[in-house]
């Protein structure tokens, strides 16, 4: 097989594993946005418009701005 084949095959692999990540990435947020209770519900409906309408965007986004806009969970619960 040739050089430029082999390379094809393996930026193909690269570009599928990177897909299925950002797509497991953007049903576990929007599960979590769903599940989650937030400080504001605009929020929440902020959240899942930017997770349906720029999933890529929204899915990268939210592991790292998300959790500060949640309410903070109390000791008993």
């Amino acid at each position: 097989m040739s050089e430029g084949f082999m390379f094809l095959i393996g930026s193909s692999m690269l570009f599928l594993a990177a897909g299925l990540a950002i797509f497991v990435l953007w049903i576990w947020a929007i599960i979590d946005v769903i599940r989650s209770e937030f400080k504001d519900q605009t929020t929440k409906i902020i959240w899942i418009a930017l997770l349906i309408f720029l999933p890529f965007l929204g899915a990268v986004i939210y592991p790292f701005v998300g959790k500060s806009t949640k309410k903070q969970r109390e000791e008993g619960e």
